[in-house]
C-alpha cells in the first residue's frame, strides 16, 4: 500500500496518477470488475462494433459523391491511419491495463486535466456514438419491414418506438448481465459475418473491373464554400482527385473506429497486459481486410457516376439482377447495428466507471452490483441518455462529432507512448511499439492529417462541449477528485481491504 500527498491548490490540476494506483484496486470490492473475457472474445468485441451497416453503405456513398473508385485507396489510407493509433493503444494497454482506457492513460502521463479532456472526448464519442446508431437502426429497421411487405404506418413514429425498445434491450443487457451480453454477442458477431461473407461470394461474379479505372477521378472545384478546415486554409472545395480520396478517408474513419473500446474491457481481461493488444489489433487487421472486400465488390458491380447514394449495395445486387440479396443486406445491417450498440454501451460504462471511481464525477455511478458484477447504475444513467439524444436530437447530422473525439483520443495516445517511453522507463510493457517514437510520430501526424479534413462546424461544435466540460471540471471534478484529498490510500490490485477482484 502507498499514500498518495496532492495539495488542492491550483496547480494540483496538472496532479498525476500514479501507475500503481491506475493499475491497482483504489476503492474497495464495490469498485472493481470481474475478469470475464478471453483473447478470443476481445477479438469478437472490436468486431461487433467495428462491422455496422457502415460496411453496406459508407463505400458506395464516398464513391459516388466524394472519391470515385478511389474510395479503395480511401479505405487503405484510413485503415493505415487507425492501425498506427492501433499499435500506440496496444503498448499502453499492455502497460496500464485499466477499464478508463485513453482516460487513465493521459491521467498518468499527462495529469488530470488532460484526463478529464480525454475522458470528455471518449464520453462524445461513445455517447453520441450509442444514440447515432441506434437512430440509424431504427431508420434500417422501418426500410427493411418495408422491403419485406410489411405496412408499418407512420414510418417515423415506428422507427421512434423501435429505437426505444433497442436501446431499452440492450441497456437491460449490459446492466444485468456482462456474460450474457458476451454470448448475444458472439451469435450476432457470427451472424452478420455470414451476410458480409455472402455479400462478397454473390457478388463477385459480377464485378466488372473496367468500373475501377485507375482508381483516380480528376479533381471538380465544387461551388459550395469550404466546408473542411483544410479547405478553409486552401480556400477552395474540390470533390474527387486527391482532396476527394482524403477527405473520403476522414469520413471513413468513422467506420473503423471502435477498436479503442477493447482497451476499456482491459480490467476484465485475464492476462491483459498481452491479450488485449493482441485483440484490438487482431479485430482492427479484420475489420480492415473485410472492409476492403466489400468495397472492392462494391466499386466493380457499378460504375461511381450510377451508385444509389441512398441504397448503393442494395441497387448494385438490383441492377446485377439479384434483388433477393438486399433481404440479406438489410438483416446483416440490423444485427451489425445492434452489436455495434451494445459494444459502445459497454465501452461507455467503463470509460464513465473509472471517471467515478477516481472521483471526477459522482462516485455514486462506479457502483458495481453485488447481484449481477456490472456497473448496473452507471449503464442505466448511459442507456437513459441514449434515449433522449436519439428521439429528441438530430444525431445523424452530429457524427462526424464522434470522429472528432475519437481522433482527439488518438492523437494523446500516440503522444502518450512517446512521453511514456522517456518518463517511466521501468514500467513492464507486455507490448511495445515497434520503431519508437517514429511510429507514434506517424501516427500523430496522420491523426492530424484525418482532423483537418474534418468540417469547420464539427470543430466549433467540439470547441463548445470542452468549454462546456472544463467548466464541470473546475466546479466539481477538481475538488471532489480522490487526489485531491490530503492522504488517500491506495491498495494494489489484489491487495487487502476487500478490494479483490471477483473470480467468475
Amino acid at each position: 500500500m502507498s499514500t498518495i500527498l496532492r495539495p488542492t491548490s491550483w496547480s494540483s490540476i496538472l496532479r498525476r496518477l500514479p501507475p500503481s494506483a491506475a493499475t491497482g484496486l483504489r476503492t474497495g470490492a464495490r469498485h472493481s470488475l470481474a475478469e470475464l473475457y478471453r483473447p478470443a472474445d476481445l477479438v469478437v468485441l472490436g468486431l461487433g462494433v467495428m462491422i455496422g451497416a457502415g460496411i453496406f453503405s459508407v463505400a458506395g456513398r464516398q464513391a459516388a459523391t466524394t472519391a470515385g473508385p478511389g474510395v479503395i485507396l480511401s479505405f487503405m489510407i484510413a485503415g493505415i491511419a487507425c492501425l498506427l493509433a492501433c499499435l500506440c493503444y496496444a503498448e499502453l494497454s499492455s502497460t496500464i491495463p485499466a477499464s478508463g482506457s485513453a482516460y487513465t492513460f493521459t491521467y498518468v502521463i499527462f495529469g488530470e486535466v488532460w484526463a478529464w479532456v480525454i475522458g470528455l472526448a471518449l464520453i462524445l464519442e461513445l455517447q453520441l456514438a450509442a444514440a447515432v446508431v441506434a437512430r440509424a437502426w431504427g431508420e434500417i429497421a422501418v426500410g427493411a419491414l418495408a422491403n419485406a411487405g410489411v405496412r408499418v404506418g407512420d414510418p417515423e413514429l415506428v422507427a421512434d418506438l423501435l429505437v426505444l425498445a433497442i436501446l431499452v434491450i440492450l441497456t437491460g443487457v449490459v446492466a444485468l448481465s456482462a456474460r450474457v451480453g458476451l454470448r448475444a454477442l458472439w451469435i450476432m458477431v457470427a451472424a452478420k459475418l455470414l451476410a458480409v461473407g455472402a455479400v462478397v461470394v454473390v457478388g463477385l461474379p459480377h464485378v466488372d473491373p473496367r468500373n475501377y479505372g485507375d482508381f483516380h477521378v480528376a479533381p471538380r472545384p465544387l461551388k459550395a464554400a469550404p466546408a473542411t478546415l483544410l479547405e478553409v486554409v486552401v480556400g477552395e472545395s474540390h470533390a474527387f482527385g486527391w482532396f476527394g480520396i482524403f477527405s473520403a478517408a476522414s469520413a471513413i474513419a468513422f467506420a473503423y473506429i471502435g477498436f479503442d473500446i477493447v482497451a476499456t474491457a482491459a480490467e476484465e481481461t485475464v492476462n491483459a497486459p498481452r491479450a488485449v493488444p493482441k485483440g484490438m489489433i487482431r479485430s482492427l487487421v479484420v475489420a480492415t481486410v473485410i472492409y476492403l472486400a466489400v468495397a472492392l465488390v462494391m466499386v466493380g458491380m457499378v460504375p461511381y457516376t450510377k451508385i444509389s447514394v441512398d441504397a448503393p449495395l442494395a441497387g448494385a445486387f438490383r441492377a446485377a439482377g439479384v434483388g433477393w440479396m438486399a433481404h440479406v443486406i438489410d438483416a446483416g445491417a440490423l444485427l451489425g447495428l445492434t452489436t455495434v450498440i451494445l459494444v459502445l454501451i459497454v465501452g461507455q460504462t467503463r470509460v464513465l466507471f473509472s471517471m467515478a471511481r477516481d472521483g471526477l464525477i459522482p462516485r455514486g455511478l462506479a457502483s458495481v452490483s453485488r447481484r449481477y458484477h456490472t456497473p448496473s447504475r452507471v449503464t442505466l444513467v448511459i442507456g437513459a441518455v441514449a434515449i433522449v439524444l436519439a428521439e429528441f436530437v438530430p444525431v445523424l447530422t452530429l457524427q462526424e462529432l464522434v470522429v472528432l473525439g475519437t481522433l482527439f483520443a488518438f492523437a494523446f495516445v500516440a503522444a502518450g507512448v512517446i512521453v511514456m517511453r522517456r518518463r517511466m522507463p521501468h514500467l513492464e510493457r507486455g507490448f511495445r511499439v515497434p520503431l519508437s517514437p517514429l511510429v507514434p510520430a506517424l501516427s500523430l501526424l496522420a491523426t492530424f492529417w484525418l482532423m483537418v479534413n474534418l468540417r469547420v462546424l464539427t470543430w466549433l461544435w467540439f470547441a463548445l462541449w470542452m468549454a462546456f466540460g472544463l467548466v464541470v471540471y473546475l466546479v466539481y471534478g477538481r475538488r471532489h477528485s480522490l487526489l485531491a484529498r490530503p492522504a488517500e490510500t491506495v491498495t494494489a490490485r489484489g491487495g487487502g481491504g476487500g478490494g479483490g477482484r471477483h473470480r467468475r
